[in-house]
């Protein structure tokens, strides 16, 4: 049985991704990472494919390079950079926003800041 084609393993990606604030975005593999054990960015992308247009932002889910990976896929072509341009989010020349601007995360779930672990101490 393939999980992505589930309704409850798609429900719980949209669930997230209907939070997403206008202007910000998450990436496949946070969406992953939030929700556990077989869920991958994979298999995000899988499901955010068949996302409703409707009911689900799903320009606001991109890859971890902080890209599109729809260009080709959309018509017109770009459509999902342009409507985050539209909401705000900025794009180099190059198709990437500033993911450490635009990245949002569910309360609750924000990373913890980078502790420095000490293997040896000075003397």
């Amino acid at each position: 049985m393939n999980f992505a084609n589930s309704r409850e393993y798609q429900e719980r990606v949209y669930e997230i991704v209907r939070q997403i604030p206008r202007g910000r975005v998450m990436t496949y593999g946070q969406i992953a990472a939030i929700l556990g054990e077989g869920y991958t960015p994979r298999t995000v992308g899988y499901v955010m494919h068949a996302a409703d247009s409707e009911g689900v932002p799903w320009q606001r889910v991109i890859n971890s390079q902080g890209k599109c990976s729809t260009g080709r896929l959309t018509i017109p072509v770009n459509l999902q950079q342009d409507m985050l341009e539209q909401e705000g989010v900025v794009f180099s020349d190059k198709g990437k926003c500033d993911l450490g601007k635009y990245e949002w995360w569910p309360k609750g779930s924000e990373p913890v800041e980078d502790e420095q672990v000490v293997l040896f101490e000075r003397n």
